[in-house]
């Protein structure tokens, strides 16, 4: 099978610079490496179609003869020279395996955010307060002052990797910088390790911190506390505390965003003959009148007595919902009522039970339907 054309295997034109050259093989050999393809025998096959490219595109004496005889001109030459292409790949494969090549490794490491879960009842979300949180991390050691070599003494350049944090792994045609694993990309390495902290820098240690809890958070909702995080490594930057709010259910609301919801149960007579009733906000209580008539779902409103936002807004409103009880335990005396108001009731028919007579009209066309 010809061999195609190694411009047209990178998709770049025959003038295209160096620049051009190096992009266009990254972009290549990424999308067919065989780490990103296992198995993948077409893939294997355009990675080293692709790799045998640029060798020879990135050489000018052998793209000067390619671009003259084609081939031909370079027949027998591919390969040769592995000890400059592999320094050419280790370039470029160096930002694909997370390592820049002449990139020299950092002691100092910002450390990492911590969460914490606080836990609030309904009227301390709603309000607001200040809570005294404990929590467990890691601080600076005092002894070393975060460097983790004992006192008087100090890191030294890694042995390994000559302080750059990466080495390079050679595999025959191939060469591929990997994190130093004597220092773990530090390029530093602790002779004499403090007693303290061992070696680390850091050690374990809980800390009591303060925490004002706006009016108005929600479950889910997070505060930022900076700098309160674990401390970075050897001595570096510390990262950031996010408190993250969890609201308990509450007995008698639920919420919905701003506003609030209550179900209030109340007796068929109440529901009938009307009354009025003294009902729950945050704030104490209320009198509510209940109309006579009243259906059970029934919604009441009292506005501006939900939820101000924490972001900011009007308030939600309170919204109460009347689910009418039916009594049980009945005595023999309410039961005779009940049956004496059932036969009056009937006797008026839909005049009284309007809801009750529409349905059972509506189920008796539809059966009716179901038998024509």
């Amino acid at each position: 099978m010809a061999k195609r054309d190694y411009y047209e295997v990178l998709g770049i034109g025959r003038d295209a610079s160096q620049a051009d050259l190096k992009k266009a093989y990254r972009r290549t050999a990424m999308k067919h490496h065989p780490d990103r393809n296992p198995g993948d025998k077409e893939s294997e096959a355009k990675f080293k179609e692709a790799s045998e490219a640029f060798e020879v595109l990135s050489d000018d004496q052998k793209r000067a003869r390619y671009n003259q005889f084609g081939h031909a001109g370079v027949e027998g030459q591919t390969g040769a020279g592995a000890a400059d292409f592999a320094d050419i790949f280790g370039d470029i494969f160096g930002d694909i395996f997370g390592a820049r090549h002449g990139g020299r490794g950092g002691g100092r490491r910002q450390g990492s955010d911590l969460q914490y879960h606080l836990e609030l009842n309904l009227e301390e979300a709603v309000q607001g307060v200040s809570r005294n949180i404990r929590v467990p991390a890691k601080v600076r050691c005092t002894a070393c002052g975060g460097s983790g070599a004992r006192k008087g003494t100090e890191p030294v350049e890694c042995s390994a990797c000559g302080g750059i944090g990466q080495v390079r792994m050679q595999q025959g045609f191939f060469s591929v910088q990997q994190t130093c694993p004597r220092c773990r990309g530090e390029g530093k390495q602790i002779k004499d390790p403090c007693s303290s902290c061992h070696g680390s820098g850091t050690v374990e240690e809980s800390r009591t911190l303060s925490v004002k809890v706006p009016a108005g958070v929600d479950t889910g909702d997070r505060i930022r506390l900076t700098g309160e995080g674990q401390v970075g490594a050897r001595g570096g930057p510390p990262g950031d505390l996010y408190v993250r709010i969890e609201v308990r259910p509450h007995p008698v609301f639920d919420r919905d965003g701003a506003d609030l919801h209550c179900d209030i149960p109340i007796s068929f007579c109440d529901a009938a003959l009307g009354n009025d009733l003294e009902v729950p906000t945050l704030s104490g209580r209320v009198k509510l009148k209940i109309p006579a008539e009243t259906q059970t779902g029934k919604l009441f409103r009292l506005r501006g007595k939900g939820i101000t936002p924490v972001r900011g807004g009007p308030p939600g409103d309170l919204l109460y919902r009347l689910v009418v009880e039916t009594p049980v335990k009945l005595t023999s005396r309410q039961r005779e009522l009940l049956r004496e108001f059932r036969q009056i009731q009937e006797e008026q028919g839909s005049r009284q039970s309007p809801k009750r007579q529409s349905w059972f009209d509506g189920v008796k066309r539809f059966v009716d339907g179901l038998r024509n």
